[in-house]
């Protein structure tokens, strides 16, 4: 079995990537048990109906983490895991006190899951230096990018192991919708020759939105789209519409052009980008995590924070003849279904699983295997 411990189950990139992973092994009869530490939230039914089995901790403050750790460590006890594996900082930090708190009985490893790059050390940095200080603790580190991996390295996290997955993307889920574009155009009250650049992240510091819309106000011939929790509350130029939090956004970027991330920091792999990619649309991103490597020649990537360059990009990618265009849109697609396809992150995570079960029956001194 592999037990997951993760700080929340709600709309994120990391929340998604734990889901497909889980719900994938499971059906390969890799059996996987999720402790989400706070509420019941958006993907634990979906877990469970596909029978990954979940508990949520409830902890809605730091005063009831140790006891989320003792219960976690009896889970542990109980389940006796092959695998624990936090995700993100805090679900790393209670994944690492909980297997030492169960003790060894077996050869059981722990992994930790870093999913984001250049963090601001104003908000993070508390976490970042626990992290650095247990970093000897986990058998291996998994980061989503190399930017990740080397933001971590730089700042003091000494794994005894690191392996870099990307996400993987259902391309098959995020792919083009003539269908759709056409339904939710006339809905939404977007001309149907319209190019419509989509946003879709939550209200954050981390995702820049004020940067994002006077970028968009730079650019009134693009129409664009706000998807994400908070954004019904921002004031937006005329160009723009704000959704809010929506749960079809796999339509919703078909329904656009171009596809935006506006990030100052933060981002490891920007799941955005690479859904909106597989649907064909031009990316325009911020130099942040591996926004490079995943827009390659497909698209535009400018400083962060940056609004002339940004309102540039944007610019540019609405313009220009329409065989560019689609030339654009289409190695966006090759590209996520060449590079970035799901079943290859789900390959390399089993991989990785496979070697923290073989490790039951392995000697003590037995390395682990190279994925």
């Amino acid at each position: 079995m592999i037990l997951h411990i993760i700080s929340g189950l709600g709309i994120g990139g990391a929340e998604a990537s734990l889901v497909q992973i889980a719900t994938a092994l499971q059906a390969r009869g890799l059996p996987q048990h999720v402790v989400c530490a706070g509420t019941l939230d958006d993907h634990a039914e979906e877990l469970r109906l596909r029978g990954v089995g979940v508990t949520v901790l409830g902890i809605n403050s730091a005063a009831y983490l140790p006891g989320g750790i003792i219960r976690i460590a009896r889970m542990i006890r109980k389940l006796d895991p092959a695998v624990v594996q936090g995700w993100m900082y805090h679900g790393n930090i209670l994944a690492a006190f909980a297997h030492r708190l169960a003790y060894r009985r077996t050869r059981r490893r722990l992994y930790w899951n870093l999913r984001a790059s250049n963090m601001d050390a104003a908000r993070y940095g508390r976490v970042i230096r626990l992290g650095a200080m247990l970093s000897r603790w986990p058998d291996l580190m998994i980061a989503n990018s190399q930017a990740g991996a080397q933001f971590h390295i730089d700042h003091g996290f000494r794994p005894r192991r690191m392996v870099v997955i990307g996400n993987g993307i259902d391309t098959q889920k995020f792919r083009p919708d003539a269908d759709a574009r056409a339904a939710l155009r006339a809905q939404l009250g977007i001309p149907a020759d319209a190019v419509v650049a989509i946003h879709a992240a939550r209200v954050d510091p981390m995702k820049d939105h004020p940067a994002l819309l006077a970028a968009m106000a730079a650019v009134p011939q693009v129409h664009g789209l706000l998807v994400g929790a908070g954004t019904e509350t921002l004031r937006v130029p005329e160009n723009v519409r704000a959704l809010g939090l929506r749960r079809d956004l796999a339509r919703l970027y078909a329904t656009a052009d171009i596809v935006v991330s506006s990030s100052a920091f933060g981002e490891g792999f920007s799941n955005v980008v690479a859904e909106g990619m597989s649907v064909g649309l031009i990316p325009v991103a911020t130099d942040v995590g591996d926004a490079r490597e995943i827009v390659g020649d497909a698209g535009y990537v400018v400083a962060p924070s940056d609004v002339a360059s940004l309102a540039g990009a944007l610019a540019a990618a609405a313009s220009g003849p329409a065989a560019d265009r689609l030339a654009r849109s289409l190695r966006a697609r090759a590209r996520m279904i060449g590079q970035f396809p799901l079943s290859m992150t789900i390959e390399a995570y089993a991989r990785l699983y496979d070697s923290g079960c073989a490790a039951l029956s392995e000697p003590a001194t037995a390395p682990l295997p190279t994925p």
